[in-house]
């Protein structure tokens, strides 16, 4: 048995304070990443080579190694040299 809504938001209004919220965030974030220079260079070498490792992984995608484990001939020809 369903019953009907009888209060807050309408099905796909969106969340005001979620909104507000990310717009202040998203401007926050805006002036940091300006800032991000001239902070980095405020630091000390081995603390600015820290956060620079931190910021990687959100710039760069994460490296994984591969496997030959399926079955597959690795011959690369290094028996005839």
């Amino acid at each position: 048995m369903t019953r009907e809504k009888t209060g807050g938001r309408k099905k796909g209004t969106p969340n005001k304070l979620t909104s507000e919220l990310r717009s202040i965030l998203k401007d926050v974030l805006s002036d940091e990443l300006e800032k991000l220079p001239e902070t980095l260079e405020a630091l000390q070498p081995k603390e600015r080579i820290e956060m620079i490792i931190k910021l990687v992984p959100y710039v760069l995608p994460k490296v994984e190694s591969v496997k030959m484990d399926r079955g597959e001939p690795v011959d690369w020809g290094l028996n005839s040299l």
